[in-house]
């Protein structure tokens, strides 16, 4: 056998070897706990839906996904130990619009690349943002609210526990409502403040603020309308301002060195768990709407071009590179 036989035949069987590894790694896969990194608080709406798949994941693959909550600095914390970890399928990360379409333009360095750490596999969810207010200060809908702030100047606070609450708080800004945000560390502490009356009034997702409407009144949602969950509740955009839009999400990650074969088993669980019906009712349960399945150069498309639109959103309402 010639030399160049030789390199051919043994290049022939390390691409099939690697082919096998390839396979094996699938059939193995998972064969241990699977961690599903959170990077918000208990309670928070992406908790809520985590929380739901990690025990959809569990009984699809046999292994038991826990959710681990990270939270700190709007989502960086989290998203950032993520990063760090085994980009062997065992680390999964529950990632959102805060942190990988808005966290990149706002914050100069939230300790990871989000296009470049990370590769999404699957969209799950859309979660509506919620406006509302403790009922001692009288306000049930945005021109309602617009009038009380324009009337007491300075004087208006509103609990945000996130930087997508953060993001609605400056475009009603935009509109001449003069409000003062003020940070907490997650749902539970903002509302918490506002179910105390220590501040008026609460923008949070849908999921963790419709259960506390029996003593807080809901004003709006910040979808484009209305929310399935929640069909009685105008949208901002209904109610007078025209274009208002601002709607989060969840995006399941892995990391970006994750094998193709584990990535792919994970799309595979998440496509059939999203198109079970069930999961749209769980998923309105929770006060979220469901992400339509995306192939995966169309979901990477989307996700990039949030990452674009909320840049420019974030820059124009100059809370750009803190």
């Amino acid at each position: 056998m010639t030399v160049k036989s030789r390199l051919f035949g043994a290049a022939v069987g390390a691409i099939a070897t690697l082919a096998l590894a390839g396979g094996a790694i699938a059939d193995e896969y998972p064969s241990r706990t699977i961690t599903m990194i959170v990077a918000y608080p208990a309670g928070q709406g992406t908790d809520l839906a985590a929380r739901y798949y990690a025990e959809k994941l569990s009984d699809a693959l046999g292994q038991s996904v826990v959710v681990d909550n990270r939270p700190g600095a709007g989502g960086n914390v989290g998203t950032a130990s993520a990063s760090r970890e085994e980009a062997d399928g065992y680390t999964i990360l529950m990632g959102a619009s805060g942190t990988h379409a808005m966290n990149p333009s706002m914050f100069k360095d939230p300790g990871y690349d989000a296009a470049d750490d990370f590769d999404p596999v699957a969209a799950t969810i859309v979660i509506p943002m919620a406006i509302s207010a403790h009922p001692s200060i009288g306000v049930s809908s945005i021109p309602e609210l617009m009038e009380y702030a324009q009337a007491n100047p300075g004087a208006v606070d509103v609990a945000l526990p996130s930087v997508t609450a953060q993001l609605v708080l400056e475009l009603l800004k935009d509109e001449g409502a003069p409000l003062n945000g003020i940070n907490y560390g997650g749902s539970a502490e903002a509302t918490a403040a506002v179910l105390g009356n220590q501040v008026p009034v609460l923008i949070d997702t849908l999921g963790a603020s419709r259960r506390h409407f029996e003593r807080l009144t809901p004003i709006a949602v910040t979808s484009p309308s209305a929310a399935s969950s929640l069909p009685e509740l105008a949208s901002v955009a209904e109610q007078g301002i025209d274009g208002f839009s601002v709607t989060a999400w969840n995006v399941l990650y892995v990391l970006s060195d994750t094998p193709d074969e584990i990535r792919e088993r994970l799309r595979d669980e998440m496509r059939t768990i999203l198109n079970d019906p069930a999961t749209a009712d769980g998923m309105r349960d929770l006060g979220f709407e469901l992400s339509p399945w995306m192939e995966r150069e169309e979901l990477e498309a989307w996700e990039q071009g949030e990452r674009d639109r909320y840049g420019e959103v974030i820059r124009a309402a100059g809370l750009d590179g803190r």
